[in-house]
């Protein structure tokens, strides 16, 4: 019989890692360069993009803030005017979706008419037109406003 020959490794046992893919350097000649990361420069990087992202995302949140607040104020202002010609001298009942007159006579109050400004022929009952005004769905009243004085 053949004696089985010992194999004998030639590289100290100190130089060689049972797990080389798990080592923290590159362990052949030909492997990539691992350097240790510089900490700072990588949380410096991560808090910049962060930041840039939380800052547009605010951003996005404000201009949807100022939108809501100029729906509101020009909800506010419908109704403000909507009590307005509702107080207003009207001879008839408004029906959505037409168009109206809203006047100022010579003593100051208000009143609503079916009739424009330039169909009264040449006696003008009123100071001025403030507004062409049409009846919403909701019985708020969408304004055109013109502010005109009208002479006799």
């Amino acid at each position: 019989m053949e004696e089985a020959k010992v194999f004998v490794n030639p590289i100290s046992p100190d130089k060689v890692a049972e797990a080389p893919g798990l080592l923290a350097y590159a362990h052949t000649a030909g492997g990539a360069v691992i350097r240790p990361e510089d900490k700072g420069k990588i949380t410096g990087r991560a808090v910049a993009a962060m930041r840039e992202q939380t800052d547009m995302q605010l951003s996005q949140l404000y201009k949807q803030m100022q939108l809501l607040a100029e729906q509101a104020t020009a909800i506010r202002h419908r109704v403000e005017v909507s009590e307005r010609i509702y107080s207003a001298q009207m001879s008839f009942e408004p029906v959505v979706g037409h168009t109206y007159y809203f006047y100022t006579r010579k003593n100051g109050q208000d009143a609503l008419s079916m009739v424009g400004p330039t169909e009264w022929g040449r006696k003008f009952p009123f100071e001025r037109c403030l507004a062409t005004v049409r009846m919403m769905a909701d019985h708020t009243w969408d304004v055109q406003y013109h502010d005109v004085s009208y002479t006799d």
